[in-house]
């Protein structure tokens, strides 16, 4: 049941994907005042499935120089991974017990960083190298931060079961006890996932398209699924840690919806930061907020438990 469970999770997830990038490219449309993808079929629906078919059916080319297997298998690494992630998805009926949600999620974070420094390493290429370098820059740098928030928000639950994210929050959501937090979690999804204003790795004016510019037909299109399921997935994680977690409402659906729609809206509105101030922000502010925020939830802790 569970591996039915979870093929079927999977089917949707990328079926999600495909729409999603419809629903970007008609935001940003309608943000620029156009009209965006509207020919192919009604009001445009089938415009992903054509754009899926259009890039797995295109010719796949290599550099003549590139490092063989390693710039092949890349791209799947990175999918595989993003699949991986999402078999975090809190079932209610619960398929099988995930006690270690979180850890899981930190290390599968983690992990994706040395897939886009094999790709970019492994196309030979000096524009890919400088993308690939400066994405693991950033993701290194905004993970240590992003950690940092989520053991704030373990303070209240004591549990890395995402599922305990829902029971705790009957009452009241996360979003009001930590309210700075959630902002710097939501910069740190940004930058995370590559997306403007922090999209550096595919810095369009200096890197052509940063680390996958090498990359065509299916490894580029598995590159693309990946960076936008781990789109979804952090959308799903911020409505699992700040929004209430209630699986048995249809806003929880709508909530994660509507944290992919900022997303879109961020990078229609927003233009590119600058790479120093973007460490800065993390190191300087993101860092130094969580750290005093997990001081003080953790001495109200020790304090409440002292006098009960």
């Amino acid at each position: 049941m569970f591996i039915l469970s979870y093929i079927l999770l999977l089917i949707c997830v990328l079926i999600c994907v495909s729409f999603v990038t419809l629903m970007e490219r008609s935001v940003l449309g309608y943000i620029q005042l156009r009209k965006g993808p509207n020919k192919l079929g009604l009001i445009g629906l089938l415009q992903p499935f054509s754009d899926g078919i259009k890039l797995f059916f295109s010719e796949q080319t290599f550099p003549y120089k590139s490092n063989y297997y390693i710039y092949y298998v890349s791209p799947i690494f990175l999918l595989l991974l993003s699949f991986v992630l999402w078999s975090l998805f809190p079932y209610l009926f619960n398929v099988y017990n995930f006690n270690y949600g979180v850890l899981f999620f930190m290390s599968c974070t983690g992990m994706g960083v040395y897939g886009v420094m094999l790709s970019g390493w492994s196309s030979n290429s000096n524009y890919a190298l400088l993308g690939s370098l400066r994405s693991v820059a950033q993701v290194i740098s905004y993970e240590v931060s992003m950690i940092m928030i989520m053991l704030c928000v373990l303070v209240f639950v004591f549990s890395y079961n995402l599922l305990d994210f829902m029971y705790y929050q009957n009452n009241i959501w996360f979003l009001f006890l930590c309210f700075p937090l959630f902002f710097c979690w939501l910069s740190s999804c940004l930058a995370e996932t590559n997306r403007a204003p922090f999209d550096f790795a595919e810095g369009e004016s200096e890197l052509v398209s940063g680390f996958n510019v090498e990359y065509s037909s299916g490894g580029f299109a598995f590159i693309f699924l990946s960076e936008y399921m781990n789109i979804i997935f952090m959308s799903l994680m911020t409505s699992v840690i700040f929004l209430g977690c209630d699986l048995f409402s249809f806003y929880f659906y709508v909530s994660v919806m509507l944290v992919v729609l900022w997303f879109i809206w961020v990078r229609g509105v927003l233009p590119r930061f600058r790479y120093d101030k973007l460490m800065y922000l993390t190191w300087k502010l993101f860092l130094p907020l969580s750290l005093n925020l997990f001081l003080l939830y953790l001495g109200l802790l020790l304090h409440f438990l002292y006098y009960l």
